[in-house]
């Protein structure tokens, strides 16, 4: 859903990603940086209760992160290991933050809401690997209705509120991922057997036999 605005917010970042290129920073570089202090962040304030200072800490790396699309176009250097990089450690911080969640609700005594947020984990690896396997298999698999950035703005918007002290925000966002996620894996099922389906009954047509005279 947010992809729309994509082009805008490159346009956005293409004058800070001109200023950080001239550090020499590579874009890959960034996207290293920026994973390790999303996941150094997630793993090491979530546990122990820091919602709210750990979703500020995550928030200014996923910031940072977002400029190695900038840099990468200022200077040139796109390539399609920097694209496997990127997509690679999108899934390394997106598996930390969720993590981190999981392990903070159990110490705290919320057992069950912990088991939601491992859910939302593991419904967000298959919501990514259904798209990838699908594109690599020629298939077009951009549906859904909570893809990877819907699912960071809500789950780390209500970890901060969660870490005010607003109370049932961070239960009902992860019940709510949990939700939307199995949704968007049922979409891209879908989007994919539909082409799967068309594509066998255009290949059936083409060898079936001619009709008897």
């Amino acid at each position: 859903m947010l992809n729309r605005i994509r082009p805008v917010l490159g346009r956005v970042l293409t004058p800070v990603g001109q200023v950080v290129a001239r550090t020499r920073v590579s874009p890959n570089a960034i996207t290293v940086i920026g994973t390790l202090g999303v996941a150094g962040g997630a793993l090491a304030l979530f546990p122990r209760g820091e919602f709210f200072w750990g979703t500020l800490v995550i928030t200014a790396f996923v910031l940072f992160d977002m400029l190695d699309g900038a840099v990468a176009r200022v200077t040139g250097k796109i390539s399609k290991f920097g694209a496997f990089l990127d997509s690679t450690m999108d899934r390394v911080a997106d598996a930390a933050i969720f993590s981190g969640l999981m392990i903070g609700l159990y110490r705290d005594g919320q057992e069950p809401l912990a088991g939601v947020a491992l859910y939302c984990l593991v419904a967000g690896v298959v919501v990514s690997y259904a798209k990838a396997r699908a594109e690599g298999l020629g298939y077009t698999c951009d549906v859904g209705i909570a893809e990877r950035a819907e699912r960071l703005i809500v789950a780390l918007v209500a970890a901060g509120f969660h870490g005010l002290g607003v109370p049932y925000v961070l239960a009902v966002a992860l019940w709510v991922l949990a939700v939307l996620s199995t949704v968007t894996v049922a979409q891209r099922f879908a989007a994919v057997y539909a082409q799967a389906k068309d594509g066998a009954d255009r290949d059936g047509a083409k060898t079936a036999p001619e009709p008897a005279p």
